[in-house]
């Protein structure tokens, strides 16, 4: 019998899925389990690539699965050596780099859970979490090691040199003893300081429900090479861009430092990669770049996720790299639901939509009621699980051949004087000015119509009334006459989700502060 991975077509996708032939992909079964054997060690023996992590600023890094076999068995033996227990948190605070990815599968080998964290936090955010997980040890760089506050202090390892060279002391080889049952990872979503999001909590087994994306979301096949430049320390980069592609054994590349959209595009060519998993904003930025027709590309499957992707970005997408980027939409607690099957060459892709949903789910569109809405009729998105209808938070419709469409977040649904607007077709619109590079749309209080939309514009050119008006009638002339921002602030940057998100709430809360001084 053939393997999932052995079939490319939609068609093939909805006749032959099954939860049972997703574990034919592993070693484990529903007993014994573990991530780090799936993801390494089971492909050591052939000496492949596993990692290039390209760098903002120096050299590539190259790793090999043998190596990071290796080194993740040596902190297995550290770890227990330094009295961590299986089921104790271990948090990272690092880069990609060979010491991030070996701490990582070498506390979910030795059976603790991994906790990693986003580089960029300030005390703030790591303390947040630091309390809420309270893991034994926290790994990070000599960089980040002065917002560590002194309680935590006394419980961090520093990933330097010298801790690389004392990892070589211990055996290169390590016996995962984990069940599939057992906690492997505790993933934080993007939310901001003062509202500290639960702690996602992933067994050993979630790396088998991955494969759904990995396979009809991203198309991962066996001969891929796939790059993820989105942060492991998220969702999408860690499970969609490093524990999936590395359970098929695939060469996966990673991106280190501040994001250079050259730089990327550059590690593309170099590096002949032939599938990329991105966010929409990390398109933009090639975008904007206006370099890509420098490089030359290999790539034969695009996907996205994280928001929206605007259709002028997705043209660039078409012209630039003849390919149709496809749709990859979910959330860190319910998982991807909705993919455009990447390589299926019976499955149009359609700009602009979500897909469909993925093979074996039901997912609708329901009104307050809880009813399914008629095509072209916006409500809230909702997947079946467990027997009954689980909200998504996000808006949406559907069109008459069953595809979906996205309609925002919940919240951000904007209402004036009884009409109803959503912020992303309104920035999809803006975004079609030459000389808008970024753009978001919030409500903001209005006496007469109770809410009008004001946007926000990053901008080369210089703001003034005929740029105004510019971007005013050019939403209304694509959506309708009232449906435009009657305010817009042209600012030098958006504020962003580490996941790199346009965080809409963080403008919606400066203007209520603005407004109360």
């Amino acid at each position: 019998m053939k393997r999932l991975t052995e079939y490319t077509s939609y068609a093939d996708a909805q006749k032959y899925f099954s939860s049972e032939k997703l574990w034919e992909l592993f070693d484990g079964d529903r007993d014994q389990l573990n991530i780090a054997h799936e993801c390494v060690d089971r492909h050591a023996d052939r000496d492949e690539t596993a990692l290039i992590v390209a760098r903002a600023e120096g050299p590539d890094e190259i790793i090999s699965y043998r190596e990071l076999s290796a080194r993740s068995s040596q902190v297995a033996h550290f770890l227990e050596a330094e009295q961590v227990k299986p089921g104790d948190r271990v948090a990272v605070m690092l880069e990609p780099s060979l010491a991030f990815y070996a701490c990582v599968y070498g506390i979910m080998k030795m059976g603790a859970i991994a906790v990693p964290l986003f580089t960029l936090f300030g005390p703030d955010g790591l303390q947040l979490r630091i309390k809420d997980c309270a893991p034994s040890m926290l790994i990070t760089n000599e960089e980040k090691i002065g917002i560590v506050d002194q309680d935590t202090l006394k419980r961090t390892r520093l990933a330097d040199a010298s801790f690389m060279s004392l990892l070589t002391h211990y055996p290169t080889s390590f016996t995962p003893r984990t069940r599939a049952d057992d906690y492997a990872i505790f993933q934080y979503t993007s939310g901001t300081t003062r509202e500290l999001p639960e702690a996602v909590k992933h067994k050993h087994r979630s790396i088998v429900t991955l494969m759904v994306a990995a396979l009809y979301g991203t198309g991962l096949r066996p001969g891929d090479r796939f790059m993820c430049p989105s942060s492991p320390a998220w969702g999408h980069g860690l499970w969609h861009g490093t524990l999936a592609p590395m359970a098929l054994g695939l060469t996966v590349g990673a991106f280190a430092g501040k994001f250079n959209a050259p730089r990327l595009l550059q590690c593309l060519q170099d590096h002949r990669f032939t599938n990329i998993s991105a966010a929409a904003t990390h398109y933009r930025m090639m975008k904007n770049a206006g370099v890509a027709h420098q490089y030359s590309y290999s790539l034969e499957k695009m996907s996205f996720t994280g928001e929206p992707i605007d259709s002028a970005t997705e043209d660039f997408i078409d012209q630039t790299f003849g390919i149709r980027v496809c749709s990859m939409y979910g959330t860190t607690e319910i998982g991807v639901i909705l993919v455009s099957y990447p390589g299926a060459t019976d499955f149009a892709v359609k700009h602009g939509s979500l897909g469909k949903a993925i093979p074996g789910a039901q997912v609708q569109v329901q009104d307050a009621a809880g009813q399914p809405c008629p095509a072209g009729v916006t409500g809230e998105l909702k997947v079946w699980r467990k027997g009954q209808w689980i909200p998504t938070k996000d808006l949406g419709r559907t069109d008459e051949d069953g595809y979906f469409f996205h309609g925002g977040r919940a919240d951000d649904v904007i209402i004036s004087a009884g009409w109803t607007m959503s912020a992303v077709e309104i920035e999809d619109a803006m975004l079609k000015h030459p000389d808008v590079a970024e753009a978001a749309a919030i409500g903001i209080p209005d006496p007469l119509r109770g809410q009008s939309v004001k946007a926000f514009v990053v901008s080369k050119r210089q703001s003034d009334s005929v740029f105004i008006n510019e971007i005013q009638d050019l939403v209304r002339n694509r959506l309708s006459q009232h449906e435009y921002p009657r305010q817009i602030e042209f600012v030098t940057e958006l504020p962003k989700t580490p996941a790199g998100k346009v965080h809409r709430k963080k403008l919606r809360e400066r203007e209520l502060s603005a407004r109360s001084i």
